[in-house]
């Protein structure tokens, strides 16, 4: 809104006879005004790489409407229960490089994967031992899991929000008649940081493609699927929030995941569970077994390492008059 004091309005910056070439500077000149350094920084970068992506492919006009007309597509599709937005920041390879800059791992740690646009608020808490699935065509699985800290210490009291497709290969929220969460729950860690919980084996599945990143994907050549995977995060007050999944090996798309969320060391092996733990758990015996052990960082620990990592990729790029202010570059201000 243009203000109604004219001082005020001879103050702002004078943008006159703007040209190719000085249109980036008189763009940043004017979104300087803000007191927020951060916001200020943020906004000069992104018009910077903005207009120069511009410079640099001499974007026609009729792709730049493209462009528009693509993002307004995605707008028009997101619902409460799909963000497209989302996927088309998963397929661009972002979400996995903001997760990686914000809670980089030691070598201890459990790395980190993608969300995805699927997750939902309304999962049921269930006890250890309890099912998530209610797909009677799903083939059985016992997941029995524990959270360590990198000392191999367990660590209690985590919540565990779990969720997974069905055996067709969709979400809960990809049905229409959807009554309820389904192949999701939350779980609490017990004094030895241990969970365990029933659902089926996951199966792979494609992203949803009848949107404009599907067009997109087609138009580069590019499958829409995913690998079989288990969803989880965990969070505890004190500890770095930890968005990851566990990935099936051998999977056709193992290594060509459209999201980018798999990592080596999220990959595992199912196993058939045996009638000893059949006995255990009160399951089956010959159903399939997953068992794996997270390992949490604190989030102290999580934030020094984050730091660590900026500093050492402002000055690869060049950017020494930077400093960090909550963790995120500003400029230095004499």
């Amino acid at each position: 809104m243009a203000s109604s004091n004219p001082a005020a309005a001879t103050a702002e910056p004078e943008l006159l006879d703007l040209t190719i070439d000085n249109i980036t500077p008189n763009t940043i000149r004017i979104n300087s005004q803000s007191d927020n350094a951060r916001l200020k920084y943020v906004m000069s970068r992104l018009v910077s790489h903005l207009h120069d992506f511009a410079r640099e492919t001499r974007l026609s006009t009729d792709e730049w409407m493209a462009g528009l007309m693509f993002l307004i597509g995605c707008g028009k599709i997101c619902s409460d229960v799909r963000n497209e937005f989302i996927l088309l920041s998963d397929v661009l390879g972002l979400s996995l490089l903001v997760d990686s800059i914000n809670h980089p791992k030691p070598p201890e740690g459990t790395e980190g994967s993608v969300l995805g646009p699927f997750h939902t608020h309304d999962a049921p808490t269930i006890a250890n031992g309890a099912s998530m699935s209610t797909d009677p065509n799903g083939e059985p699985m016992l997941a029995i899991c524990t959270v360590k800290d990198i000392q191999g210490r367990p660590v209690a009291g985590v919540k565990v929000d779990i969720w997974e497709t069905d055996s067709s290969g969709h979400y809960d929220v990809q049905h229409a008649d959807r009554e309820g969460p389904s192949e999701r729950c939350v779980m609490v860690t017990d004094e030895e940081g241990g969970f365990h919980f029933q659902g089926i084996k996951p199966v792979s599945y494609p992203i949803p493609h009848d949107g404009p990143v599907g067009k997109l994907l087609q138009m580069l050549n590019r499958h829409c699927w995913r690998p079989a995977h288990v969803h989880f995060i965990f969070e505890k007050e004190g500890w770095d929030h930890l968005i990851t999944a566990l990935y099936l090996r051998g999977d056709p798309y193992e290594k060509s995941d459209a999201v980018f969320g798999v990592k080596s060391t999220l990959v595992i092996d199912l196993d058939k569970v045996d009638a000893a733990t059949a006995k255990k758990y009160g399951v089956k015996e010959g159903i399939w077994l997953l068992k794996q052990e997270f390992v949490l960082t604190t989030q102290e620990a999580t934030e020094k390492l984050r730091d660590q990592l900026a500093i050492e990729a402002l000055k690869k790029l060049g950017l020494d008059n930077l400093k960090l202010v909550d963790h995120l570059p500003v400029p230095e201000v004499d």
